[in-house]
Formats: C-alpha cells, structure tokens, sequence
C-alpha cells in the first residue's frame, strides 16, 4: 500500500486464468515434493549405510526441523517483499544443492549441511507457491472466486508427489540392486561417493533442476517495485511483526493455528510410533520398513483424496468451518483406533490399524484445503505468504515437542491416546461458528487515506458508501483493493 488513494488493478494482460492457475500450481507442488518422497524411504539407511549411528542420524533430522522451524517467519516475510517466484527458486536451488550433498557426501558435516540447506528450503516454499495462486485466482476472477477447488488440487498433487516418490525411493535401490554387478561397479567408478542407496537423491536432485525451470517459466506475476537491498531487509521484520499479530487480531486465524499445532500433534504421532510397530508387526527392522513404505504410501494416497473431497464436504456441511469440524473428528477416530489396537498382533487389530492410520490422512487432507480458504480470506496479499508461514511454524513446533513428548511416554495407547485427545480438543474449537469479520489488512500498514472498498453485494443495507471513510477515524473497515484484497463472499466467514 502507498500513501495514494488506492484504486483497482485489473489482471495482468496475459496473465494465466483460473484453470491455468490451477494447474500451475498443482504442477509446482508435484515438483517441489516428488523428490522429498523418494527421500522418506531410503534416508535413515543411506546416512546408516555411510557409517552414521542413530544419534547422528537424529541430529541430521533435527538440523532439518529447527532450521525450517527457524527461518518459517522471516522466509515468509521475504516472499511478501520480493515476490513469489524468486523465493521459490531460491527453495529449488538450495534443494538441489542439498540433495547432491545428502547423495553424494559420505561425512557427516556434509550431510548435516545438506540437512541445513533442506529444512531452509522447506521454510522458503512454505507459502509462496499457494500465494501465488491465490494472488493470481483473485487478478483474474475478483476476490470472490472460489479458492477451495485449486487448494484442493494442490494438496492432492503434493501427496501423490509424495505417495510416487516413497515408492520410487524404496523401489528403485532394490530394482537396481538386481542388476549383476552393478552395485560394486557404482562404488568402484565413484570412490565410494554412489552407492545404491543414495541414487534417489541424486535423482531427486534432477528434479529439482526441472521444479526451477518450471517456476521461473510458467508463475509470471505483475511487477513489483524495485526493491533494493536495504528494502528487502527493512521489509522483511515488519512482515515478521504483521504474522506475529494476525492470531491476536482475529479469532478464526487463531483457530486456524490452534488446529495446524493440533494436526502438527497428529503428524508426530504417526511418523514417530509407525514405523515400530511395522517393525514389530513384521519381526525385523529391513521387512518393517519396506511395509512402512507401503504404508505410507498407502497414508499419502488417502490424504489425496481427502484433499479432493474437501470441497464436497464444505458443500455437505455448509461451508469450510463446519467442513473442518467434521475432518478433525475423522482425525480424532483415526487415532483412537490406532491406539486401541497398540498391544494387538491379530490379522483384526492390524486391520483396523489400517483403517485407523488412512482415517488420519483423510481428515487431515479434508481439512487442510478448507482451513487455508478460510485463512486466505483473512489475510491481504501483502501478507498472504507470512500468514502461510505461522500457520506452518504452529505445526511444526507442536509437531517437535509432540515428537519428544510421545518419545518418553511408554509404548502402547498412551501416546496414541494424547495425540487423538489434542485433536479432539482442536475439533471443539470449530463447534461454534466464528463472528463474522472484515478481511484483515497487514496489520502494519494502515494509512489514513485507505478508503473501504467492500464490494457493494455484501454491505449491510444500513452501511455507508463503499467511498465514505468512517466518521470516527478508526481503521475498521478500511480495505484495500478488490484485487489485492481477499473479501468473503458469504454473510459468515467461510
């Protein structure tokens, strides 16, 4: 915003329509996660295989979380400064960089530094992409335009993304190791670098070159300012300090972070006490991790789908809060199950285990798409990206101290249990509807001259023109342009 009369600004000529938008996006997190996925299977025996105990191993995958957890804000903040396109390349390129040292580095600085580099990455992409869309969605159709349809779209790429790269990951190592030869030839013509098991790496670093190629080509967004150096780093705390702020100004944001931290609780839970009971399902470490793949394959898959029904079910249930309520309670069950079956060996329990663990990816894939609806219609693309980025801060952190807290609790129901009791508690935040509000603005930008601009469908019959600046002063109200602006197009929010 500037101190002029803020006036509307019609999509860029040529810029991408709905559907293109759409797809872009879809494509952009396919791109961004496949070679994630094919790290998921092989990474604790790649870092093992390099001669890493597990106290190494857990330090790399600490690296990674506390970095993401981090730079999540400040990332954020930077998206919103310099644009949506850069931010996402710098991700790919540093993903590139750390896949080639997790592939090839057989010392531990260099697959600690690979970690670094990948958990910045994760901080960097965690909000631009979808950004992006949104931003582009409401250029081209107004700030009216349905939002659930492509966030669904792209929730359900990132998960096939993953389902695709587990299988890959897991598959490939051994499809090449049925090669005669081939293993010691690999070894021997690389010194050792390449070895079976970092080969999906190394082609996850590939990937990474086509996700940069793809970005910097297909996400054209309107020019921004010219932003110098000290621009950027002056921009960026006053991005951090509006992300901060936004829990504190609107209950639903706050609800929508409450949730993210709920579902982070759900998410430790799983990744942390599946693979032993896979393991002990299965009688040995090397079977249960090849089930543990297929299995989470299997988890990825549901979280897709619950992502394509996330529309249906704010449809069903009138709308996204209620849609949310619904998906958490599937979560809730999903989790008991889990925990109800923990000491059981049966071909039933491990059934209902099953059901138990695709229930949680269905609830979570259903109510992720209507929670971030309801978040972009609170937030302003100046701050569309930060918000993004508390959001994921809030999950990841409950997802790390969850993770520690269900470490030290015994095996068996109890963590179970606690993980499908934060859920729940999360699920009863949404049993009453949240008042309606205003979009909220970026919350350190507010100049006297901002005029209201909510379109003329949703003002109250008693309400001033959309022009008229309210009489006492107060920065109620004051929005910026439809096109930059997200604005409910229902009585409630939504």
């Amino acid at each position: 915003m500037t101190g002029a009369p803020d006036t509307a600004v019609p999509a860029p000529r040529g810029g991408p329509d709905e559907a293109t938008a759409r797809r872009r996006f879809a494509t952009v997190s396919f791109l961004f996660w496949l070679p994630i996925g094919m790290s998921i299977a092989t990474g604790v025996l790649l870092f093992t295989e390099r001669g890493m105990g597990l106290a190494a191993v857990a330090g790399f995958y600490a690296v990674h979380s506390l970095t993401a957890a981090a730079m999540e804000l400040p990332t954020g903040g930077l998206s919103d400064v310099i644009g949506r396109r850069p931010v996402l390349a710098i991700a790919g390129l540093l993903n590139l960089t750390a896949f080639t040292l997790i592939g090839l580095g057989a010392a531990g600085w260099a697959i600690a530094l690979g970690m670094g580099l990948m958990g910045l990455a994760r901080a960097l992409s965690s909000g631009p992409a979808e950004a992006w869309y949104v931003d582009t969605v409401h250029a081209h159709a107004g700030p009216g335009a349905d939002l659930r349809t492509g966030l669904a779209r792209g929730s359900s790429a990132t998960s096939a993304a993953l389902a695709l790269g587990t299988l890959l990951g897991g598959g490939l190592p051994w499809l090449l190791g049925r090669v005669p030869g081939l293993a010691p030839w690999l070894a021997d013509a690389t010194g050792g670098l390449v070895i079976l098991l970092s080969v999906p790496a190394l082609l996850g670093a590939l990937v990474e070159v086509v996700f940069v190629l793809y970005v910097l080509s297909a996400l054209t967004e309107p020019t921004r300012p010219r932003t110098g150096v000290r621009g950027v780093v002056g921009g960026v705390p006053a991005a951090i300090a509006a992300g901060l702020r936004l829990g504190a100004r609107d209950a639903l944001i706050r609800r929508i972070l409450l949730t993210a931290s709920a579902a982070g609780a759900a998410l430790a839970a799983m990744e942390l006490l599946t693979p032993g009971r896979a393991a002990a399902l299965m009688g040995t470490a090397e079977s249960g991790a090849l089930v543990f793949a297929g299995l989470a394959c299997a988890g990825f898959l549901c979280h897709a789908l619950g992502s394509q029904l996330a529309p249906f079910a704010a449809r069903l249930g009138g709308g996204s809060e209620r849609a949310v309520l619904v998906s958490l309670g599937v979560v809730t069950l999903g989790l008991t199950l889990l925990g109800l079956t923990a000491h059981a060996m049966s071909a039933l329990a491990t059934t209902v285990a099953v059901t138990g663990y695709g229930l949680v990816h269905l609830g979570l894939g259903a109510a992720g798409p209507n929670e971030n609806d309801l978040l972009h219609r609170r937030v302003d693309a100046s701050g569309r990206a930060t918000a993004l980025s508390v959001q994921s801060l809030s999950l990841q952190l409950v997802a790390a101290g969850a993770g520690l807290a269900a470490g030290t609790l015994p095996p068996g129901p109890l963590p179970w249990l606690l993980a499908a009791a934060v859920v729940l508690a999360g699920a009863l935040l949404w049993l009453r509807r949240a008042a309606p509000a205003k979009p909220l603005l970026r919350p350190d930008r507010c100049g006297p001259d901002e005029l209201p601009r909510t379109p003329p469908t949703l003002a109250p019959p008693a309400a001033a023109p959309p022009a008229a600046a309210p009489a006492d002063g107060s920065t109620a109200g004051r929005l910026p342009a439809p096109s930059t602006q997200e604005t409910r197009p229902h009585a409630r929010p939504m």
